[in-house]
């Protein structure tokens, strides 16, 4: 339990002050709210007027950013009342305080349908009367004046308000520039221009102005332009991003509710569902009406798309108590947020909320399926991910063309085409409708291309086909067939059985083919029927047999080729000497020749393209990208894995869309295209949650997905993503490495946004895993990182115990550097922990700490001696000698500055000395081990002189200091920089000071 939860006895007004920054950093909601109350109780019994004040001050500022704003308005009327009976109680700081909540006031106002319209314009002379009276601009008072008349609709007072409120001077009572640049933004996407308006939020997305609130409402505020500008990227991260700051603040419903919208009007009413479900006490909250009737309406457009999607009687998350379809939940938004509406129209005497309202629920969908890289729980029908082309008449009351039906399925299966057996049952479906009478061979083909699409399930209708080629007398097509359901046996795992099955077609079509019996295209079939399974003998055989199923399997690729590859005018036969090409290609990857087989596997892609059959090189180019990747060739690897994509797309299915988009993804990474990279890998997290496999291909696309977006600094974007991938990820699954990974980076991504604690939980995870890996590095790294997060997250005891296990393992694995930083940060820590208490202990963790890299150092400064060189004759060892000398000098200026700063700020003179002394000892040992360094310890080495100037000057020893002070000027002399010109100008100010006193 936090200490702001306790409700515990004030006695003192500094113990009042205290307890009210405690209480304002809790989450916002009812918890806090509570405590203000009490607090307010504790300060009226102190009977000091200001403490009274300040607690009415936080009661207000709580209730202003929580569920409950419609509370704020009873402790400002006593505030007001207090200031016009004895303004003399208000300090500076409660004075300003007091007026700049006008404004909230206003807009508390505004958000409440039971409070008159007259009453608000009353207040909003008011507001104007007494800033004037305290010399404020009227710029607060126009813009307020600006929100009122945009609410109502007077969008003519709205536009001169507008214009008021930019004219009048910024000064103390304006919102900040980030708030007020948002009404700016908000006001020109209402006008359509939505170019205007993120033009004006820009300052605010990039950073340059924050507050409290933002950026994140305007992130929220800009996503409807962004789908309208279709700038759909910018849309997706803004969402991530936005709503990951909105998620866990109470006040912001009205944010939250445009991130519902943009779900509802992107394809993403799964994501959708998932928001409402985190938030169910927004449908119920009454103590803001308007931000309850903005949720409320796109609960009510995200219902009626599930609704118009087939879904309406799906089980949705809604107001506690009873379970509801969506349908029903439609039905019931729509009508709260109408009577709302209707609410606010009475007391604004005019119809434009309502209007307002309706044109919101009513929006139709701005793009059909916004991939955001993050799973969603809930499943929806998404479009297939290509139109299918079953040969269908044109007209749907004219019966089937049964001639042109099967006309066209002979042209498609003439060139290998993937929907020939869509065709061919287009085929078989119109015959039976016309109970149409056919001959043998149009039979054998209908039969033969429905086994093709049954597969294992067909291998009975392949006899049919066979005996039916046979009736029409084409022995050679009949043993194709039967070739074929040899070969399914193959894909079924039961090679030796199919092998069996084909070695009396393939006898025979090898006889008829040399007695003129049959063609070439026959025998192709039976041939490639046999390579394939004989390559498929290939994953069980072992030992000696492995040699001979290579052999067996080459002999019978070859002759394949042998065949077809001089009648590869025929678009069949091509085909079947491109594939016999592949089989060559992974017979010479299985052997270990990478290059063999990436020439084989891009010649067998070049024929497949050559002869008009691009959806078949498909499977080569994705050979031919891991081949180039084994060699090194990521320029070629790249290559492949692009056409793969370009050939593959107007024919894969969901599946075969999210590999190949993962193997280019991680092909760009390897090239440090990130961005590009992450592009594909948020394509492959899509396609694989369509295809049903979110929890394996799915986890691993959006883990890599996550690690490309942090190596584009897209912090908030990767945490969203990398945590939606844990969800999933599974050491069975994706192995525990992955887990790992995804845990870093996490930890990476929420250091970065400020949220220490939770990226060190991360990290400690991370490390428990690592904690079983033979190799410990990583476990010792994780340990380390976790420590520095628990010490930003303040929380030294457990920043300390995690630096002290980082240290150990650093030991054992005989990493001086890794140590010593654990050392050195332990030491600060401890004295953080315990102040005086723990000097002794921190001096002792700061000694080891110079010991090891002694011990590290060995026989002492720097030369040129050849026993620094590595084993191999390299600079290693000279480059480790020059790191430890570093990590010396850091090492014995920090443990000056830590002995310095242990000295009380009031102790006198004589009570400073030995520690500064001492101090200067440390202090003196890093100028010398920086300066052994040379050139590169000059910047290092200045400032511990500078530092130890400091001391000499506290120490009262003036001449020392100069001489310090002065050494630094000769050190920089004709050197320029950043640096350069910092430290002169602090050694300036040292001789400065030195001269005043009459020293210099």
């Amino acid at each position: 339990m936090s200490r702001s939860s306790e409700f515990t006895e004030i006695t003192s007004f500094d113990e009042l002050r205290h307890a009210m920054a405690e209480n304002y950093d809790e989450p916002e909601g009812p918890a806090r709210n509570a405590r203000a109350e009490h607090l307010l109780v504790q300060a009226e019994k102190l009977t000091i007027p200001l403490a009274v004040i300040e607690a009415l001050g936080h009661q207000l500022k709580v209730y202003n950013y929580s569920s409950e704003k419609d509370k704020m308005f009873v402790p400002f009327a006593r505030l007001l009342r207090m200031w016009d009976e004895r303004p003399e109680d208000f300090d500076e700081y409660e004075t300003h305080s007091l007026h700049w909540v006008f404004k909230w006031m206003s807009a508390g106002m505004l958000n409440q349908p039971h409070i008159p319209l007259a009453s608000i314009e009353k207040w909003l002379g008011e507001m104007e009367r007494r800033y004037r009276l305290a010399g404020h601009s009227e710029r607060a008072v126009r813009s307020a004046e600006f929100s009122v008349a945009a609410h109502v609709g007077d969008l003519e007072r709205a536009e001169r308000a507008y214009g008021a409120w930019l004219a009048a001077d910024r000064d103390s009572m304006a919102d900040c520039h980030a708030c007020e640049l948002h009404g700016q933004g908000w006001w020109q996407a209402l006008r359509n221009d939505d170019d205007r308006a993120l033009e004006l939020w820009e300052p605010v997305l990039e950073g340059e102005y924050t507050c409290a609130h933002e950026p994140h409402t305007v992130l929220a505020a800009s996503l409807l332009p962004l789908l309208r500008l279709g700038r759909l990227d910018e849309a997706r991260a803004h969402h991530l991003r936005g709503f990951r700051l909105v998620r866990a603040m109470e006040s912001m419903r009205g944010a939250y509710a445009d991130h519902v919208e943009f779900c509802a009007l992107s394809g993403n009413e799964a994501r959708g569902l998932e928001l409402l479900a985190e938030r169910s006490a927004y449908f119920t909250d009454d103590g803001d009406p308007r931000s309850k009737l903005d949720f409320m309406a796109v609960v009510a457009l995200l219902m009626d798309r599930l609704v118009e999607r087939g879904l309406g009687d799906q089980t949705v998350p809604g107001p506690a108590g009873r379970a509801w379809t969506a349908r029903e939940l439609a039905a019931h938004a729509r009508g709260e947020a109408l009577s709302l509406a209707a609410r606010f129209d009475e007391r604004n005497g005019t119809p434009y909320v309502r209007a307002r309202t309706e044109e919101r629920m009513d929006q139709r969908p701005l793009v059909e399926r916004l991939p955001l890289g993050v799973r969603a729980r809930r499943q929806m029908p998404v479009p297939s991910p290509r139109p299918q082309a079953p040969v269908e008449p044109a007209a749907p009351d004219t019966p089937p063309d049964l001639p042109a039906l099967l006309a066209e399925a002979r042209r498609l299966a003439e060139t290998v085409h993937p929907d020939a057996v869509e065709a061919w049952a287009a085929v078989a479906r119109a015959a039976d409708a016309e109970d149409a009478v056919l001959d043998p061979y149009d039979r054998a083909e209908i039969i033969d291309h429905q086994a093709i699409g049954l597969g294992p399930e067909g291998l009975d209708l392949f006899v049919r086909a066979a005996e039916l080629y046979e009736e029409a007398g084409d022995r050679g097509e009949a043993l194709a067939a039967h070739a074929r359901r040899a070969s399914v046996h193959a894909f079924t795992g039961q090679p030796d059985a199919a092998l069996a099955l084909i070695s009396e077609p393939y006898e025979k079509i090898l006889t008829l083919l040399a007695e003129g019996g049959t063609g070439v295209r026959q025998t192709a079939s039976v041939l490639v029927g046999r390579a394939r399974i004989l390559m498929h003998r290939l994953d069980e055989a072992q030992g000696e047999d492995a040699a001979d199923a290579v052999a067996a399997a080459e002999e019978a690729v070859r002759e394949l080729l042998a065949l077809t590859e001089p009648h590869t005018a025929d678009v069949r036969l091509a085909s079947r000497a491109a594939e016999a090409l592949g089989m060559l290609g992974e017979l010479a990857a299985r052997g270990g020749d990478a290059e063999a087989a990436a020439e084989l596997l891009a010649r067998s892609a070049a024929a497949y393209v050559a002869a008009g059959l691009p959806w078949f090189a498909v499977e080569q180019e994705a050979r031919l990208t891991r081949a180039a990747r084994h060699l090194g060739d990521l320029e070629g690897a790249e290559r492949a894995a692009r056409a793969a994509l370009e050939h593959g797309a107007p024919h894969l299915e969901p599946m075969g869309h999210a590999q190949l988009h993962l193997q280019l993804a991680e092909v760009l990474g390897e090239t440090g295209q990130f961005e590009l990279a992450a592009e594909h890998a948020l394509e492959a997290a899509h396609w694989a949650d369509e295809a049903g496999e979110a929890r394996t291909l799915g986890a691993w696309a959006r883990h890599q997905l996550g690690g490309f977006l942090l190596r584009q600094e897209r912090c908030a974007e990767a945490a969203e993503v990398l945590e939606s991938a844990l969800l999933d990820l599974t050491a069975e699954g994706h192995g525990d490495g992955a887990i790992v990974q995804t845990r870093w980076w996490l930890g990476d991504c929420l250091t970065e946004l400020g949220e220490h604690r939770e990226a060190a939980e991360h990290w400690l995870q991370a490390a428990e895993i690592a904690r079983h890996w033979p190799e410990q590095r990583d476990h010792a790294m994780l340990a380390h990182l976790a420590a520095e997060a628990l010490g930003h997250a303040g929380l030294p005891a457990e920043a300390e115990q995690a630096y002290a296990r980082a240290g150990d393992l650093w030991r054992d694995l005989g990493n001086g550097h890794g140590l010593v930083r654990a050392l050195r940060a332990r030491a600060w820590l401890v004295v953080r922990e315990r102040g005086e208490e723990g000097l002794d202990q921190a001096r002792e963790l700061m000694a080891e700490a110079v010991a090891e890299c002694e011990t590290a150092l060995g026989a002492g400064p720097v030369g040129d001696s050849d026993d620094l060189k590595g084993s191999d004759g390299s600079d290693d060892g000279r480059e480790a000698h020059q790191q430890m000398l570093a990590e010396l000098g850091q090492t014995c200026r920090q443990f000056g500055e830590l002995v310095a700063r242990s000295v009380a700020e009031d102790a006198d003179a004589d009570a400073r000395r030995p520690a500064f002394e001492e101090a200067l000892g440390h202090l003196a040992r890093a100028i010398d081990a920086y300066g052994a360094l040379g050139e590169a310890g000059l910047d290092a080495r200045t400032g511990a002189e500078l530092a130890a100037s400091w001391l000499e000057a506290d120490l009262q020893r003036p001449g020392d200091a100069v001489v310090r002070a002065r050494g630094v000027f000769a050190a920089y002399e004709g050197v320029s920089g950043d640096t350069a010109q910092a430290r002169r100008t602090e050694a300036g100010r040292m001789l400065e000071l030195m001269e005043a006193r009459g020293e210099g």
